[in-house]
């Protein structure tokens, strides 16, 4: 069975597969730029309480397999992530700014994929066999249809 994280009034097991890519998809995380967004995103992760369960910077995209808190917003962590380590990047490069003039160094957006477990069928096979599902007084079950 999967171990759940805590918190101090929830149990869950959230996990993302979250992938973006530099703009234009140049190849430039190598060497000493690969490891400084290593560090910044490791960074940012621990800011927000986010578990960093796998992760590789490659030469032109990060991946990241990450457990997040109900509470953190996967958009806002992905927002600072990529925000914090464009700007620090630059900043501490400056060979970049030939490749990347308009201060963007990550392409917009970012692909993400929830991971788990239990499947849609499982849930709805678990509420359907649920020992209060059938009653028949309908105002106890939610339904949409």
């Amino acid at each position: 069975m999967k171990r759940y994280s805590r918190g101090s009034h929830t149990t869950y097991h959230h996990r993302y597969h979250i992938v973006w890519i530099t703009k234009y998809r140049y190849k430039v995380l190598r060497g000493a730029l690969q490891r400084r967004v290593r560090e910044i995103v490791a960074q940012v992760a621990e800011e927000f309480g986010v578990h960093i369960v796998n992760g590789v910077v490659s030469s032109d995209h990060v991946h990241i397999f990450v457990s997040i808190p109900p509470h953190v917003r996967e958009s806002d962590l992905v927002k600072a992530m990529k925000g914090r380590s464009s700007r620090k990047v630059q900043q501490e490069f400056p060979e970049l700014r030939k490749r990347y003039w308009g201060r963007h160094f990550w392409a917009r957006g970012y692909f993400s994929v929830t991971s788990g477990n239990v499947t849609d069928e499982m849930i709805d096979e678990y509420i359907n066999n649920h020992v209060d599902a059938h009653k028949r007084n309908d105002a106890e079950n939610i339904s949409l249809e």
